[in-house]
């Protein structure tokens, strides 16, 4: 499945625009369905230096995004273009009723 997941609220606490403390197995579970063969997407409001930010904290914790704000890598995004990305999933803690909690993330995806 392609996977598009939030950074703050989802991966780690709202301390925008510092990075805040982890969410408990957010992590682990990224891990795991990165090494199971999902495609993850990052998918954030975060931009240029806090964008970068964001993605350093993820690869040096172990976890490799196909894409960042993009479907595709090599995709560049132009004014007027839709901003929707191309994902099968979202994991987000704006859905309705919040976040799930990561441990039934994993349940429902592996």
């Amino acid at each position: 499945m392609r996977i598009a997941v939030d950074f703050d609220g989802t991966i780690v606490e709202h301390q925008f625009p510092r990075i805040g403390r982890p969410i408990a197995n957010a992590i682990e579970v990224l891990k795991k369905l990165n090494a199971s063969g999902h495609t993850l997407i990052m998918w954030t409001y975060r931009h240029g230096e806090t964008l970068e930010d964001a993605v350093q904290y993820c690869k040096s914790n172990g976890i490799e995004f196909y894409a960042i704000n993009t479907s595709e890598p090599n995709e560049v995004w132009k004014d007027g273009m839709n901003r929707l990305i191309d994902a099968d999933v979202f994991i987000d803690d704006r859905n309705v009723g919040g976040l799930m909690d990561w441990a039934l993330v994993e349940k429902e995806l592996l």
